[in-house]
């Protein structure tokens, strides 16, 4: 493991040479390379106005379209199943051949059509960079971050072309000690220096997000391949703690797919985080993440011991790691190739997403960062998740996949009543599949197997844009691999909406499930949001109390029997009253003052309490250790 401070970035000359590079003086190695570059596709981004948030991209083409060259931006972003109209950020694009003006007229949203004319073309642009998330562009004098989807226009019918990109360095003296983090291929660049870059084609291009700027750095290496992780924002991480819990985690992993070899899809691998007051996402591509976190739950020297902040960061990086192989190399073949213009619709994310959702915290344990009893807190933590939601009995895994783009990704207040995740039901159907085949094979086969064979068929042998798993190919593909038919289970489980057989196959490997209510006080069968100094209805749910009573979702609580309520007086209002007892509510619905009763109910027992049965069996205690231990 090496370490690097952000606040050393010696000058030399060989530093000044590479700007100088940067900016269009070829160095020797860049000329060696210019015969290639010159079929290539080339984009020059620099960081125009910090101020304003605009990046400015120049777009170089030796050889347009003779009919005209029509561009586009992609319309969203694999990974994330909401259409994003990146093109909305675009402003003043113009473009020029010959050294005189080509007219651009733009055909919808996402797609410009320049005028004919003979190569180079070149097409100046800038984008508006101000979405802090991991799934745009965001750009300020602090840092700036890029999903190539969100800054480089596609030249439609040269994808497959090669793509050569230069990042500028800096104008601004405010920004002169930038670096830059990402796992393009080099093409001249210095590691970690503005410079040269170089994509395959356009769908390697957009697969390697971009940070700029002053950011925290740490290394370490699992099965012989270099990970670095990069922090930006203000944090006081310990940043050797973080990669010697990621070490085991990311070998772990490696091991998963390649047990013989011990060999990773990637020459070198980056996780790339930005710390902020309130915040939690990740989003996975071909060789590095994107991630945001709370700077409170990374890891601080002074508490050794594990939050659950800390807990829940290592997940969201196991989770990103494992699609380096689940989703990214393998994928649904909806997805093989992306159509970047519009949804891709697919009933299989629940396999995609689910299993990674699944393996993340299972991971932990696997790694041995987390021990027994903190893994099954985390399972229950899933399980209990899942048990709130009363969509879960109104829509199958399967159709939430397929309803991502309309509806998981554009939730609203009554969501929880008609949609459940694919991320956690998902996951629970993965944890059913496993322990079935377990349990099934006195534990010689395994979802491990199923996921060695689906590398095997979908990822190892096939590039990033090849074949993909077929919508009914997995209960087909698992029988193959373990000689066990679950078809039927799978077609419960994943298209029905009954409840999942939790219980009994937990129990197959010695872990009982209890439940319990999460709040012993009366039901009011609401979920409520703060607005300023109201208390207002964030969810009402179908068929409890509220719901029965006729309060909506936006309603404003202003009194129970007379008495105001707040955030919080409502669990000390309700506590003094038992199940069954009726309350007078008063509440605003818009203007207007509405009144009501409600028939308080017993708390709902959804909280799953996992824990190691204490008598199994030492063949169900060997079936355990081989789930926990990933045997």
């Amino acid at each position: 493991m090496r370490r690097t401070k952000d606040t050393k970035d010696t000058k030399d000359t060989k530093d000044t040479k590479d700007i100088k590079d940067a900016r269009g003086t070829r160095s020797g190695k860049d000329a060696k390379d210019s015969a290639a570059d010159a079929a290539s596709v080339h984009y020059r981004l620099s960081l125009a106005d910090p101020a304003a948030h605009l990046f400015e991209i120049q777009l170089i083409i030796g050889t347009p379209d003779p009919a005209g060259q029509r561009l586009a931006l992609p319309a969203w972003i694999p990974g994330s199943y909401l259409i994003r109209e990146f093109a909305r950020h675009v402003v003043q694009l113009d473009a020029k051949a010959g050294g005189r003006t080509v007219q651009v007229d733009k055909l919808d949203k996402h797609t410009w059509q320049v005028a004919p004319c003979k190569g180079p073309l070149t097409v100046t642009y800038r984008v508006y960079g101000w979405d802090l998330s991991v799934r745009g562009a965001h750009f300020d004098r602090q840092h700036a971050f890029f999903n190539g989807t969100s800054v480089f226009l596609r030249v439609l019918g040269q994808e497959a072309s090669p793509c050569v990109v230069e990042l500028l360095p800096p104008t601004d003296e405010h920004l002169s000690r930038w670096r830059v983090a990402t796992t393009l291929p080099r093409a001249g660049a210095r590691p970690w220096q503005f410079g040269r870059y170089r994509a395959a084609n356009y769908d390697e291009l957009i697969d390697h997000p971009v940070e700029m700027g002053t950011f925290s750095q740490v290394s370490f290496e699992a099965c012989g391949v270099m990970h670095d992780m990069v922090i930006t924002g203000r944090h006081d991480a310990d940043l050797d703690r973080i990669s010697r819990d990621l070490k085991p985690i990311c070998e772990a992993q490696i091991r998963l797919f390649e047990p013989r070899s011990a060999k990773a899809p990637f020459e070198r691998y980056l996780f790339m985080a930005t710390a902020v007051g309130d915040g939690y996402g990740g989003l996975e591509h071909r060789s590095s993440t994107a991630l945001i976190c709370q700077r409170n739950d990374l890891p601080s020297a002074s508490v050794p011991a594990m939050t659950d902040g800390y807990r829940g960061f290592l997940g969201l990086c196991s989770h990103e790691y494992f699609h380096s192989w689940h989703v990214k190399r393998i994928k649904p073949a909806r997805f093989a190739p992306y159509d970047l213009n519009q949804e891709n619709y697919t009933r299989l994310l629940w396999v995609f997403e689910g299993f990674t959702s699944y393996y993340d915290d299972l991971m932990l344990r696997r790694a041995g960062v987390v021990d027994d009893a903190a893994y099954l807190q985390l399972l229950s933590g899933t399980i209990s998740n899942v048990q709130r939601t009363p969509g879960r009995e109104r829509q199958s895994v399967a159709e939430s996949s397929f309803d991502a783009w309309s509806k998981y990704y554009r939730q609203d207040e009554n969501s929880p009543n008609v949609i459940v995740s694919y991320y956690t039901k998902g996951a629970l159907v993965a944890l059913c599949i496993d322990l079935s085949l377990r349990a099934r094979s006195g534990g010689k086969s395994s979802l491990d197997d199923v996921m060695r064979e689906l590398w095997r068929r979908f990822g190892r042998d096939f590039d990033v844009a090849g074949q993909g798993l077929g919508e009914q190919e997995l209960a087909p593909l698992i029988t193959q691999t373990t000689g066990i038919d679950l078809a039927e289970e799978i077609r419960t489980w994943a298209h029905g909406t009954q409840e999942l057989p939790l219980a009994p196959l937990l129990s197959s490997i010695g872990v009982d499930l209890n439940w319990n209510a999460a709040d012993p006080s009366p039901w009011l069968g609401v979920r409520t949001t703060a607005r300023g100094a109201d208390l207002a209805l964030a969810t009402v749910f179908v068929d409890g109390p509220a719901h029965q009573a006729g309060l909506s979702a936006g309603d404003v609580l202003v009194a129970i029997d007379e008495l105001k309520v707040t955030e919080a007086s409502l669990k000390a209002l309700l506590a003094r009253r038992k199940p069954g007892s009726r309350v007078k509510i008063h509440a605003f619905r818009r203007d207007e003052l509405i009144e009501t009763t409600v028939k308080l109910a017993a708390p709902p027992a959804n909280e799953a309490k996992l824990a190691l049965a204490a008598r199994a069996s030492k063949d169900v205690q060997a079936l355990r250790r081989g789930w926990l231990a990933g045997r």
